[in-house]
């Protein structure tokens, strides 16, 4: 199995880290030709606007379009939530999503670079899913985007804050898993074995 990280900016040498720490190939993707056998990509963090014009310039956009809706599993960071949300509220007019993941997603919705921020997150789905000790999970926010609505469809696996506040921060639907914080700048690994898990699936 070889699970491609999208390369053209963010967290990539992160990502590939945690997935070296489960003992899984990793490939990092640039060109289209990177897509050929994967069995799931992951979107990194980074600056959603910019990695949108990337995956145009680079000619990446349609045929990971293609193979994501013909079923390739993909996780997405940060940035990469954004790319796969079907709404994006605050981003530019002209930017493309992969409108895979039925939600609603405010860019920035957590505040700028300055209001950066590590908290634990409650993950009991995902600890039981994976047969792990359901400890909390740790999280890095960095201009993370907000869910602010999910559709019926949507599997929520974690979520942040209380009452009218309270917004879901990990998320699933069908061959698509997203988070609006970065896992891979901790050591906790479970949210890339569980994308392991739905990859090999």
């Amino acid at each position: 199995m070889t699970i491609g990280v999208l390369a053209l900016q963010g967290d990539v040498r992160e990502h590939r880290r945690a997935f070296d720490d489960l003992g899984v190939a990793t490939r990092a993707v640039l060109v289209p030709g990177d897509l050929d056998d994967l069995a799931g990509i992951v979107l990194p963090g980074g600056e959603s606007t910019t990695l949108s014009m990337l995956l145009e310039s680079s000619g990446l956009f349609e045929p990971l379009a293609d193979a994501l809706r013909a079923g390739l599993a993909v996780f997405g960071t940060c940035a990469g939530l954004v790319l796969l949300a079907t709404e994006v509220r605050g981003g530019r007019d002209d930017q493309r999503s992969f409108s895979l993941l039925d939600c609603t997603v405010r860019r920035n919705g957590y505040g700028r670079q300055s209001e950066s921020f590590e908290t634990l997150l409650a993950v009991p789905k995902v600890s039981a899913e994976l047969g792990r000790e359901d400890v909390p999970m740790p999280a890095v926010f960095i201009r993370a985007p907000v869910i602010e609505e999910v559709g019926p469809t949507v599997e929520v696996l974690a979520t942040l804050g209380a009452g009218a506040a309270e917004a879901p921060v990990i998320c699933r639907q069908g061959n698509a898993l997203a988070s609006a914080f970065h896992p891979e700048l901790t050591g906790d690994r479970r949210l890339h074995e569980l994308f392991v898990s739905m990859a090999a699936a």
